[in-house]
């Protein structure tokens, strides 16, 4: 399989007034369809910076990101920062509204999704009445409704406890090969990671 991204001696330097810190130091990075890509560092390391660059959120200092057409990115951060004003599934129809994509077709697709992981019987209910291993649920399905060529995932499972950790792991992994999606994955935890991929 070829490439869909490369990266190339990846520099990020932020500067103050006084002084410079460098995030990430010469990163180079090859990503072929379906891959399942894991950054594991300790925090502050840079890992955050790499998908904030990926994304577009950030400027590199230097380096080259190649790519052979011009890809969609879906970002799932930390935080699964659902709309508390939005019902489930219009939190998942979120990025569809945003490229302005929304339609029967893509709508039907999203509740597809909403019926294949588990959360259809909630398409209606607001964030406030689901666990935290359902909301990550729900931030998941509304990142893969945009249909993005790479799934960025900044320790999506950080703010939830052990057992639900390891339960949503599980899943999210068999949803992603399940969809077929390319993965680059930052954690600080190596047993999570372990557990992941076995």
């Amino acid at each position: 399989m070829s490439n869909i991204l490369k990266i190339n001696d990846l520099k990020k330097i932020y500067h103050d007034i006084t002084s410079e810190v460098i995030a990430i130091d010469n990163i180079s990075l090859e990503v072929k369809e379906e891959d399942f890509i894991s950054i594991v560092g300790p925090s502050g390391c840079g890992k955050s910076t790499l998908l904030s660059i990926l994304a577009n959120l950030e400027e590199k200092s230097e380096g080259n990101i190649i790519s052979d057409k011009n890809l969609r990115i879906g970002y799932m951060l930390q935080k699964d920062s659902l709309l508390p004003w939005r019902t489930v599934l219009d939190n998942c129809l979120l990025g569809l509204e945003i490229y302005n994509e929304l339609n029967d077709i893509t709508k039907n697709r999203v509740i597809s999704l909403l019926k294949n992981y588990g959360l259809y019987d909630f398409k209606d209910k607001y964030p406030r009445s689901l666990s935290g291993g359902m909301r990550q649920r729900v931030a998941l399905i509304r990142t893969l409704a945009i249909n993005p060529d790479i799934l960025l995932l900044d320790e999506p499972f950080s703010a939830l406890d052990y057992q639900t950790r390891i339960m949503l792991a599980d899943d999210l992994y068999k949803i992603i090969k399940k969809e077929h999606k390319t993965v680059i994955m930052v954690t600080h935890d190596l047993a999570e990671l372990i557990f992941l991929l076995t």
